[in-house]
């Protein structure tokens, strides 16, 4: 499993001007096949930090997501309103058992 965790810094305008472009890409990305989950969050404790979590089952899932529609749609939206930082890890992830049950 391939696990992308990223962190973007912008304003709390800019995410709002975001939103649609956001709701979105969740949702289309979802539909594609090899993803498992695809989230937006805004960070309680400072709105202008956007998560972004997504889980692929391989990587070529992954890199076939980069070359969608909706991606170059996302990376338009994401252009008109320039991030302050943008910080995006890669991890491969084996899934283990929740203790929690």
């Amino acid at each position: 499993m391939i696990v992308v965790n990223a962190v973007i810094e912008s304003t709390e305008a800019d995410i709002l001007a975001l939103t649609e472009a956001l709701g979105a890409m969740e949702v289309a990305s979802r539909e594609e096949e090899g993803c498992e989950d695809y989230t937006f969050s805004v960070e309680v404790s400072n709105p202008a930090i956007i998560r972004i979590t997504e889980r692929w089952t391989t990587l070529d899932a992954l890199k076939a997501h980069f070359q969608v529609e909706h991606m170059a749609a996302f990376q338009a939206a994401i252009a008109a309103h320039p991030p302050k930082s943008l910080d995006v890890k890669f991890f491969e992830a084996e899934e283990i058992p929740s203790p929690f049950g």
